[in-house]
């Protein structure tokens, strides 16, 4: 492939991403394109500064080493008008404990999550997989071999996080090991997420 030069490289990237539609790892635009990793993250990186300080209706996101062409959020409200979207459905507080412990301990088991949250999370578990937020990662080499649960490129999308190393710091854990999750001291600050009450299907 003959030589490209910075601009033809930044829009071989655009379309790449944009034919995708979906988080496309960096290794797989560094085989296409013949680069070092290093040259696609500035390039990547320049791209995304562009997005941003141009105000476009486009923003790239990055998730771990994955990058994404969204639209911009400040366009949510006309996009939903243009193609009668729904507004996603909100994060229930059982769905926040729920992922916040799996944000925070994966990769790790329903058990677990049963014990800190001390109710049947079995349905909770069932809704993030649906939506995509989490997703199961193998089985705990123990009797009985549990499913092993993380969360998805989705998650840190829908959560704003470009890496899991940007979760804030651990909320608190109140008495008996009970997780405290929601009002001025909750763990994300999300557009489409919410307190909502009990998720059906729960017992206290």
């Amino acid at each position: 492939m003959a030589a490209m030069d910075l601009h033809e490289l930044e829009s071989a990237i655009e379309a790449i991403l944009f034919a995708s539609g979906e988080p496309v790892d960096i290794e797989r635009i560094c085989v296409a394109l013949e680069l070092d990793k290093e040259t696609a993250e500035q390039i990547l990186r320049k791209l995304e500064d562009h997005y941003s300080y141009e105000r476009r209706g486009v923003r790239l996101v990055r998730m771990n080493d994955a990058y994404q062409l969204c639209s911009s959020p400040d366009y949510a409200d006309v996009i939903r008008k243009a193609f009668e979207i729904r507004k996603s459905a909100k994060l229930s507080q059982p769905a926040l404990e729920v992922i916040t412990i799996i944000a925070y301990y994966e990769p790790t088991t329903r058990a677990f999550i049963d014990q800190v949250r001390g109710v049947d999370s079995s349905y909770t578990i069932g809704l993030l997989l649906e939506r995509g937020l989490i997703e199961e990662c193998g089985r705990l080499q123990v009797p009985g071999r549990p499913h092993l649960y993380q969360t998805t490129k989705e998650f840190l999308r829908v959560f704003h996080l470009k890496s899991r190393d940007e979760l804030p710091e651990m909320p608190g854990l109140e008495a008996e090991g009970q997780l405290r999750i929601g009002g001025e001291s909750g763990l994300f600050d999300i557009p489409d997420a919410a307190k909502d009450g009990s998720e059906p299907g729960e017992t206290d």
